[in-house]
């Protein structure tokens, strides 16, 4: 560990393990002493050895404090980890599609292959099904990050507007969908970026994912994107129909968590790197012609990586509008092939979170790794007291999950977010007495990094992290105008980008977009932080 580690994020750490005092948590301790913040970090709790969930939640709390922050490790490439990843995942997809690519050549078939194949009929009949016949248009939507040639702060509607239309040689005749849009016209009123630019692909980029290793995503082509976003929602519309809900299905998901917990009569299945590894052949094996055919010609189907042209072997990855509903499909398919039920009713899945009846579990997961998939053995649980998804831990039925330090605090916000963390801790239902409970020293280590004036600033938790939670005796009183109340404060101060920046002709087809009069948000458009009011009633 560097010497940038935050001294006061230690103090915290030890507090927490030193209060909660288990043979587990003070090893831990002992670790963070010595500088091994490798074996924190690499530090796991196995459910299965606790019977009290609240024993187990301390400890939890403890392992995971910690994994998700990026922390400054000596001797550690996060960026190069993930290269790791893309590479594997392109050898695992390789392997599938030459099964795939045997099974549709109609190459020898062993007993295990017919099997397969006989489960995979059932699952091309259920997506055909679900899907339905493709669209009849597409209209295309923006998304709030980055493309292969929008970069840095220049990613808002305006600034894409602006800039040359990039397209993969596939996808190019959809430009004339945009034929006499207001984009098509702010874009030919700019005259030199009239001519669709042409490029192979998208580019390979990381973002933090945990201590040890970032994430890889590929940003993709303007013109792409723009229309996978599309894809994506009408995917999402065929699978909410079906069942299965990807705008607010996260919830559910933690209902049934909670259950399987209970009663041991759900499993919950993660994988490893899911996106990644769905394999080309395998959604050409899958999908209906037509469906597939659409969603080929918007793909990318080379990455650049390292300044070098990949062709790739999986068929989309993070960064494709279109590719979490995709991977849900494909998913949810094969667990209908294995006997689940119906979705929405027996078994739910939300991307890479799959929940299935605990008895056809270990059918799932051995289709799964037959079609190229890897479950991710620290997130699966089919026995025990311990189930997880979307975000909601529980054992027994209680939810015990823990806190994770996303990034190492510098400024008050940073502390605030942390002091509200570690309450939640114990204060799920926000009824606890918090002040005599095992983490509430831990809270005070870091209410200590905190200005005083900003320390004071306490209110309820429907206001986030704009102040610090606590008992409603110790919220400061509100100001009230016409019989609103208004809490005092710390809030992020932001500065829209002025229309003045812009052509005419690119403020007019943003407004139809429906962009706001006052001007556009970069995603990165917080200036800084100042103590103010905010309506609560």
């Amino acid at each position: 560990m560097t010497s940038a580690f935050c001294s006061g994020t230690t103090k915290v750490f030890l507090t927490l393990c030193q209060d909660v005092g288990s043979p587990f948590s003070l090893a831990l301790a002992d670790k963070a002493r010595a500088g091994d913040w490798v074996g924190v970090i690499s530090s796991r709790v196995d459910p299965t050895q606790y019977s009290d969930p609240h024993v187990f939640a301390r400890d939890y709390a403890c392992a995971e404090f910690l994994r998700k922050c990026n922390l400054p490790l000596d001797g550690f490439d996060r960026k190069a980890e993930a290269l790791k990843g893309f590479w594997s995942s392109e050898q695992t997809c390789a392997v599938t599609n030459a099964t795939f690519s045997r099974f549709r050549n109609n190459g020898p078939l062993g007993p295990s292959d017919i099997a397969l194949m006989t489960l995979l009929e059932s699952a091309r009949a259920w997506i055909k099904k679900v899907l339905g016949p493709i669209p009849s248009n597409l209209d295309g939507k923006f998304g709030p990050g980055a493309t292969f040639g929008d970069r840095g702060r220049l990613t808002t509607i305006p600034d894409k507007m602006s800039s040359r239309l990039q397209s993969t040689p596939q996808a190019a005749v959809f430009r004339q969908l945009l034929r006499d849009s207001a984009w098509d016209r702010a874009v030919l009123a700019s005259g030199r970026f009239s001519a669709t630019e042409i490029v192979r692909g998208n580019r390979f980029t990381t973002v933090p994912k945990d201590a040890l290793k970032d994430r890889g995503i590929c940003i993709e082509p303007s013109l792409n994107v723009f229309f996978q976003l599309d894809v994506g929602k009408r995917l999402k519309g065929r699978l909410f129909n079906a069942g299965l809900d990807l705008i607010y299905g996260q919830e559910k998901h933690k209902q049934w968590a909670c259950r399987g917990s209970r009663d041991g009569s759900l499993a919950t299945i993660d994988l490893s790197s899911a996106s990644d590894t769905v394999a080309y052949e395998l959604v050409r094996w899958l999908l209906p012609a037509d469906w597939f055919a659409l969603l080929d010609a918007l793909r990318s189907p080379f990455t650049l990586v390292e300044g070098k042209w990949v062709h790739l072997q999986k068929f989309s990855s993070m960064g494709n509008g279109y590719t979490f509903e995709l991977e849900t499909l494909v998913f949810a398919s094969l667990c209908h092939a294995c006997g689940a039920g119906t979705p929405g009713v027996d078994y739910l899945v939300y991307g890479d979170d799959i929940i299935v009846p605990t008895e056809v579990a270990k059918r799932v997961l051995c289709v799964l790794q037959l079609c190229g998939f890897t479950p991710n053995s620290r997130k699966t649980f089919i026995e025990g007291p311990f189930r997880e998804s979307c975000g909601g831990d529980f054992f027994n039925g209680v939810n015990v999950r823990p806190y994770y330090l996303k990034e190492l605090p510098h400024e008050p916000q940073d502390w605030i977010k942390m002091a509200n963390g570690i309450r939640r801790l114990v204060c799920k239902d926000h009824t606890d007495l918090f002040r005599f409970s095992y983490p509430y020293r831990a809270w005070l280590r870091v209410l200590d990094n905190i200005p005083s004036h900003i320390r004071r600033i306490r209110g309820p938790i429907q206001l986030g992290d704009l102040c610090l939670h606590d008992e409603a005796d110790k919220w400061a009183d509100p100001k009230i105008r016409s019989g609103i109340r208004y809490y005092r404060v710390y809030r992020p101060v932001s500065h829209p980008v002025s229309w003045l920046h812009f052509k005419p002709e690119v403020v007019l087809a943003s407004a139809l977009y429906g962009c706001p009069s006052h001007g556009v948000m970069p995603r990165s458009s917080v200036s800084g932080y100042k103590v103010g009011y905010i309506a609560y009633s």
